[in-house]
């Protein structure tokens, strides 16, 4: 049997395998609004262990990373530096916003923030940015795992239909399910992932230069450039420590802001198990590793060079004539990266679309907001399967760009928790403005000061626009803000 005919069907069993546990997974929730967005916060610590590592974790890891690693080099370390960093202030934050949903009834991010800062406008305005950031995220997922099944099927499942099919599934699955569904998948496909990459990050390097060490002795002898920090960037020179640090920092600022990471906090059952899983989440960020040295392994390999920097992991995968079985179980663990950030992000963009969107401005009943939130994640899925079309989309830059937008989220959310002196003013001035100046450096980069990232310049400009507007204007009642800042 050929070997593109063997991966296949072991990707249609893995396939069929996720969609059986996700249908399963919904019998448990209720049918409410709650349980359909927050799984009726009933998650203990192995599903947030593993829901919250597989939601971080995606395309962008499993095949950006070695692909920066093999054509960037040191760049790609900035991986490993953001997820601890950014990661870390959610023990405090997140239990207070636990305790907040659990006492006001939130389920969303946005429902947070306009809680301590009351307008819909506001609302709306975080649902609409949360949805232009959501779409390339999505699309890195979709075009992630249509790049893995038309490498490792030799071409004769295209990567339209390989994301088309994959992705099928997961709104599937989301659509019968909502959050328990995407929960009890993402520890699924966590472990799943975890355990494929470390084998193969292990084997590949032994098997080509009989070890990591000497791997890493030949990369030195032969291009020290891509061991040297902060490594080369897009056009092969070096890359500057204006664009490496800041590229750290807004994605460690904007991490826990992800929407569909935040909206985690609602989902744990108590305060301990939300601590806990920011304390082991360092555990899950060793998954990069091996990853990482598979796209090192690929810097000598002397079989050729893959289509794009993208492809190598599964390049490598196939060019090494591994067993068809082991390829179809590579196929599987990439699949698990991308459809379990897949589905969160789906999920989510329903959930604060319909939540902090129009429900805002429309009275829905309960069953009327799950069919919209339904109908929001089969048009959100069209949309990103229309970019991830897109040849010439980078799966690194597309996260990139939508971090510049959720980054400043985390201003609002610190505000509404521990400054007792914002006003809804200056948040909604705040954000405005540091979502316009983080536009305006990405459109025209070459006005970038020390090639600083736009999020981080949007920041600048967010930050004492939300203090002076909120000095500016009357203080909130007293009452209304001891009851988020206490």
């Amino acid at each position: 049997m050929e070997r593109w005919v063997v991966v296949t069907i072991i990707i249609a069993a893995y396939l069929a395998l996720t969609l059986t546990i996700g249908l399963l997974a919904g019998r448990k929730s209720s049918q409410s609004v709650a349980g359909y967005v927050a799984a009726d916060r009933s998650f203990g610590l192995v599903v947030m262990y593993f829901v919250t590592g597989a939601s971080v974790f995606s395309a962008f890891a499993f095949l950006g990373g070695p692909g920066w690693a093999y054509s960037r080099g040191a760049a790609a370390f900035y991986i490993l530096a953001y997820g601890a960093l950014g990661m870390a202030p959610f023990y405090w934050i997140g239990p207070r916003v636990a305790s907040l949903g659990r006492k006001f009834g939130y389920v969303t991010q946005a429902q947070l923030i306009t809680g301590r800062f009351p307008s819909r406008t506001l609302s709306a305005t975080i649902a609409l940015l949360s949805l232009v950031a959501f779409v390339p995220y999505v699309t890195l997922q979709m075009r992630g795992a249509g790049i893995v099944i038309e490498a490792v099927t030799d071409g004769h499942v295209p990567l339209w239909l390989g994301a088309l099919v994959s992705y099928g599934v997961v709104v599937v699955y989301v659509l019968a399910a909502g959050a328990m569904a995407v929960g009890w998948t993402n520890t699924f496909q966590g472990i799943f992932m975890v355990v494929i990459a470390w084998t193969l990050g292990l084997y590949l390097p032994h098997r080509l230069y009989g070890g990591i060490g000497e791997m890493f002795t030949q990369i030195a002898a032969v291009k020290p450039e891509l061991l040297t920090p902060p490594g080369l960037g897009a056009n092969g020179e070096p890359w500057t420590w204006g664009a490496y640090s800041t590229f750290i920092l807004v994605s460690a600022v904007g991490l826990m802001m992800w929407p569909h990471l935040f909206m985690k906090a609602f989902n744990a059952k108590d305060d301990d198990t939300l601590r806990r899983t920011v304390m082991l989440f360092p555990t899950f960020q060793l998954f990069l590793i091996p990853v990482l040295l598979i796209g090192f392994a690929g810097v000598l390999f002397t079989g050729g060079a893959p289509p794009s920097a993208d492809f190598i992991l599964p390049f490598m995968i196939l060019e090494t004539n591994l067993p068809s079985i082991v390829v179809g179980l590579f196929c599987a663990g990439a699949l698990s990266a991308s459809m379990s950030t897949g589905d969160a992000l789906l999920h989510a963009s329903a959930s604060v679309l319909v939540e902090d969107g129009v429900t805002k401005f429309v009275d829905l009943s309960e069953r009327a907001q799950r069919a919209l939130m339904r109908a929001t994640v089969l048009l959100t899925g069209v949309v990103a399967y229309y970019f991830a079309l897109d040849p010439d989309s980078s799966l690194v830059l597309l996260l990139a760009s939508a971090y510049g937008i959720i980054s400043q989220f985390a201003p609002p959310v610190v505000a509404a928790l521990y400054w007792r002196r914002a006003t809804t003013a200056g948040v909604l001035a705040g954000l405005i403005a540091g979502t316009a100046t983080a536009f305006f450096f990405w459109q025209n980069p070459g006005w970038k000061p020390f090639d600083m990232h736009e999020g981080i310049l949007g920041l600048i400009v967010h930050v004492p626009v939300l203090i002076a507007v909120s000095f500016a204007t009357p203080v909130q009642d007293e009452d209304h803000v001891a009851s988020f800042v206490s």
